[in-house]
């Protein structure tokens, strides 16, 4: 896991929001946005705070979507 994500979501306060899992995924998502290693796009400053809060944002919307969907998967076999 990023160092800078580290920094950037304590700073933020959103790194208790996170898990492990959201926070490795938000390292690969600046990687592919950026072609380089998340420490250094965070570093060189290729994103932007407001550009990270979305990151964040989509990671932590995801995985809300798939506990809905096992939720739903769930209650149609009790059926």
């Amino acid at each position: 896991m990023s160092r800078e994500v580290r920094e950037w979501l304590m700073l933020l306060q959103l790194f208790d929001q996170t898990t492990h899992e959201d926070r490795l995924d938000i390292d690969r998502e600046i990687e592919r946005r950026t072609g380089i290693y998340c420490d250094d796009a965070i570093r060189r400053r290729l994103i932007s705070e407001q550009e990270f809060r979305e990151i964040v944002a989509t990671i932590l919307n995801r995985k809300k979507r798939k506990r809905k969907e096992v939720i739903l998967e769930t209650e149609s076999y009790v059926i």
